[in-house]
């Protein structure tokens, strides 16, 4: 049908060059349909919200274990691909750029017996979380891997920093936020994404660190939005934490590349793998 003719003409421009007119009369046949107003439609009072990446660099010792992971799964992509086509070779993909991402964040998450290695990444964290606290404010890290966020706390502890923490298997989150929100002394809390993502309110933050890039930036920005909606009367400053040189920094190039085209559709879904190309699978295993 149109909407079916319409997306086939859409998908041939590759997310590069979108024809804007076939965009708006899709938006146009589906508007009826979908009721969504953005954040800044509905809410004109919120203060100003500041978003930067803060590149870091690994040591030789997680370089070359980064190398190591990356060229295996080259090789095994590349020879698996030349067999059966993408869409097959999907479970393989995943579990590379899962590796991969884990190699960019700590050891740890690859090997327990490495969990006592340093990371670079979280040096990173600790130096900004340490101004935070200076500065008398609060912070959210937020996490796709609940075992990074676990790595962290005896970091916080060693410190001597108050802080609360939530993934899947936590209960009573409630008293948590509650804590969070009016205790002066809780400056900080960790948060997995698929935890708190949604749904918690969390003003009296006004720092946001997102240790590990997500492949749907909606979800980024509603881990931000934890902090950054009604309530808030302090400035927001939210940060990307991305290992140079490694998978992160490519999965925030093809988020900006195909970022248009999945905001055209109003999908929440965010998923990229399905729309990803034999060329992008060899500039993310590069």
């Amino acid at each position: 049908g149109f909407l079916g003719q319409t997306s086939s003409k859409i998908s041939q421009t590759n997310g590069l060059d979108v024809d804007e007119k076939l965009l708006e009369t899709l938006r146009r046949a589906v508007r009826p349909f979908i009721l969504r107003r953005s954040k800044e439609q509905v809410l004109k009072d919120l203060p100003p919200k500041f978003e930067q990446i803060l590149h870091c660099d690994m040591s030789p010792a997680e370089k070359s274990k980064y190398d190591e992971l990356k060229t295996f799964y080259r090789v095994q992509l590349d020879q698996k691909i030349d067999i059966e086509c993408i869409n097959k070779s999907q479970f393989l993909v995943l579990e590379g750029l899962l590796r991969l991402r884990q190699a960019a964040c700590h050891q740890g998450l690859l090997d327990e017996k490495l969990q006592q290695k340093p990371s670079s990444k979280i040096d990173l964290l600790m130096e900004q979380l340490e101004e935070v606290i200076g500065g008398n404010h609060k912070a959210l890290v937020f996490s796709q891997f609940a075992a990074l966020l676990r790595l962290i706390r005896p970091r916080l502890e060693k410190k001597g920093w108050s802080y609360e923490y939530l993934d899947g298997q936590t209960r009573k989150r409630e008293q948590k936020v509650e804590r969070f929100q009016n205790d002066p002394d809780c400056k900080i809390f960790l948060i997995s994404l698929k935890a708190g993502g949604v749904g918690l309110n969390l003003t009296a933050a006004d720092y946001c660190y997102l240790l590990d890039p997500w492949w749907n930036p909606a979800a980024e920005a509603q881990a931000i939005d934890r902090t950054h909606r009604i309530g808030q009367d302090k400035k927001v400053f939210a940060y990307r934490l991305i290992s140079r040189n490694t998978v992160e920094e490519k999965v925030l190039q093809l988020q900006n590349k195909k970022r248009n085209l999945a905001q055209a559709f109003l999908t929440n879904d965010g998923s990229m793998l399905k729309n990803l190309s034999k060329s992008d699978l060899n500039f993310i295993f590069s």
